[in-house]
């Protein structure tokens, strides 16, 4: 995937970067939840629902409404 598109050409990233760049961000934020002691929203893929994963290790699956 060589072309580049018109934001690539203006800021110097391309796709890959970003990539890397935006899930290094969700890393930092984890880290950062996990330190100030709040809750991680989570995706559970096999049971297809949302869940809460505390710093203490507890989950909590979110209520259907």
């Amino acid at each position: 995937m060589d072309e580049e598109n018109e934001l690539d050409s203006m800021c110097g990233v391309n796709d890959e970067q970003m990539t890397d760049l935006f899930n290094k961000s969700i890393e930092i934020e984890n880290e950062i939840s996990r330190i100030k002691g709040t809750p991680i929203t989570r995706y559970d893929i096999e049971k297809q629902a949302v869940y809460l994963e505390y710093p203490d290790g507890r989950i909590e699956y979110a209520k259907e409404a």
